[in-house]
């Protein structure tokens, strides 16, 4: 009896070492799935400054030398 008790109590404590890496796992996931659906907010929303590329932008202007 004593030896199935310590099997018990050796997979018991195996299976509690073993949520708490997956606890720390899932919460390292879930702060980088937050960083990135911030990232793709970003990316969807465009330029930060308002300027948009399009006629008339900086980008399709001439350089002074020409």
């Amino acid at each position: 009896m004593d030896a199935r008790l310590q099997k018990l109590e050796e997979q018991l404590a195996h299976l509690q070492r073993h949520i708490e890496q997956q606890d720390r796992v899932m919460l390292n996931l879930s702060k980088e799935l937050e960083r990135l659906k911030e990232r793709i907010v970003r990316l969807e929303a465009g330029p930060s400054d308002g300027a948009e590329a399009g006629p008339g932008s900086p980008a399709d202007e001439r350089p002074p030398h020409w």
